[in-house]
Formats: structure tokens, sequence, C-alpha cells
């Protein structure tokens, strides 16, 4: 049974553009698209709707909030098989709970009820943080999401927390046909000491090809299993997050590796993961990893 590409819709312009998003994606997955519409989703964001005679109920809204995001989807692509429910209870729940079955969650950047000047949803974020599958927050400028750049961005970590996030990485450029571009960013320690026994002439050009090595480590096995993909290995001296924001500003998505620990309960997402979401200039994926 193939999984389903899970999508939370909410009305909002945000959300429309995770729609159109998500049935390019399901198509070249050769995946189904299933809409979700949580019909809390307005208190968990913090909006009151206000009273008034005129006011659709909760009910009508709903059902045309999802029906116009079916009918929006299935006019993008035909092609794309399209299923559409709408679930009483509150956005976060619903979401992390459909994602125990989901091929990956898709979501905008902020719903109806986000509050101005936030660059990220309280929704968004809770998802991205908690969930069991890959949540990819569509976000950035038009280029970005509309796919031109014909590249990925893959931040490559430590390699037991970031094995799921290289898998869908190459899964992803196979499917897209686009270049996979492969980045483990590398500091040198502030206080090295000079009488390291690994440490001959330069230290940086040491740090640097450990970098290397562990990128070469990390990418080996699902290079195998996808020849076809076009990798570029680059390994780059400073900070991940100042990294990966800089290069992803030429790329179609950027993908990160997350942990989620067993028996814990809060968010987790880490550092690189949270300031990707925040400020990446492309849509983002945020793989889970159990460690």
């Amino acid at each position: 049974m193939e999984l389903p590409l899970v999508v939370g819709v909410d009305g909002s312009v945000p959300s429309l553009g995770a729609v159109d998003w998500a049935v390019d994606e399901a198509a070249r997955h050769g995946i189904p698209l299933r809409l979700v519409y949580a019909s809390l989703w307005e208190r968990y964001e913090g909006e009151t709707p206000s009273d008034s005679l005129d006011r659709p109920s909760d009910e009508t809204l709903a059902d045309t909030i999802v029906g116009t995001a079916a009918e929006r989807a299935r006019r993008r692509n035909p092609g794309v098989k399209v299923a559409a429910e709408v679930q009483p209870e509150e956005a976060v729940a619903a979401l992390l709970r459909e994602g125990r079955n989901a091929f990956a969650i898709v979501i905008g950047s902020r719903g109806r009820g986000g509050i101005s000047g936030l660059l990220l949803g309280s929704v968004s974020l809770a998802v991205a943080a908690r969930a069991h599958c890959p949540v990819i927050v569509v976000r950035g400028d038009e280029a970005a999401v509309a796919g031109t750049h014909g590249r990925i961005l893959l931040g490559v970590g430590d390699l037991a927390a970031g094995s799921n996030a290289v898998r869908f990485a190459f899964r992803e450029a196979e499917a897209r046909g686009c270049t996979l571009d492969a980045v483990r960013a590398w500091r040198r320690p502030a206080h090295e000491a000079l009488d390291h026994p690994l440490v001959t002439g330069d230290a940086s050009t040491f740090h640097e090809m450990r970098a290397a090595t562990l990128l070469d480590e990390a990418l080996g096995k699902a290079g195998d299993d996808h020849p076809a993909v076009r990798v570029h290995h680059t390994t780059v001296e400073g900070s991940a997050r100042k990294v990966l924001l800089e290069r992803s500003a030429a790329a179609d998505l950027l993908i990160v590796g997350a942990e989620r620990r067993q028996g814990h309960f809060g968010l987790e997402l880490g550092r690189l993961a949270h300031t990707a979401l925040h400020h990446a200039p492309c849509p983002v994926a945020v793989v889970p990893q159990r460690v």
C-alpha cells in the first residue's frame, strides 16, 4: 500500500501554496495526496473568530476549505489521486497522527491565525519538531517553490542522526532528476592541542579532510542505491547554519535531519533545523531519525 503525502490545509494563502507544491511532489513520486483540515486550527493559532449572524457554521466552513483545496489540487494535476477529510481536533494532534502512516507531511509556513511578524507559525513548528515522518514546510521565494533551480541541498551532520535524511535526499533528487548538493560544514576547535597525534602540518587541512571522509561515509550506501543521482560533495569551513542558509538561496529544497529520542515528548528539532525553518529562502524538509 502506497503511503500518502499528507497536507495540512486551513484556507490561508500559505496552505494553498503548500497544496500546489504537494500536488507536484505527489506526481513526482506517483503517490496519493491526502488533504487534512483540523477544525480547531484557529484556536490553536490564537485567533478567536468574531461572533456574527452571517458567519457560516464551523462545519460549513470546514467543508468549504477542504472542498476548495481538493478542487485546486485536481485542477493542478488530474492524474494525482486526491482524498480530503475534516477532523474535529487541533491541527498539531491531527497531523502528528496522520504522519504515522504518511510518506511525508506538507504544511505552509503560517496558517490563517498566524500572528503578524512571526516567521513560522506555531502549528508548522510543532509538527516539524515532533512528527515521525518527514515534514516539508513550504516557504521561500517563487523560484525555489516552483523548483526552477534543479538542485537539492542536503546538510550532512552526525552519521547516527542523519541516515534517514540522506536516503530521503537521494530519493528526492532521483524523482526530480536534479543535482544533489551534499554539504558538511566543519570548524577548527578554538582550543585545539598543538600536539594532537593526528594533526601534522596544516591543522585546517586535517579538519577539512576529516569532514570530507565523514561526508563520503554518510553518502556511501544511499549513493550506491541511487547511482543515477548527480552528487556534489562539498565541505565548507564555518557554522553549519550559516553555510546552509547561504547555499540554500539557489536550492529548490533544503533537507536536514532531526533527532527523535525514545521516550522524549517535547520538541525535538535542533538548532540547525530550527534556523532553517525560520530563515531558509526555499522549502525545508525536516527528516526525523530515532537515536
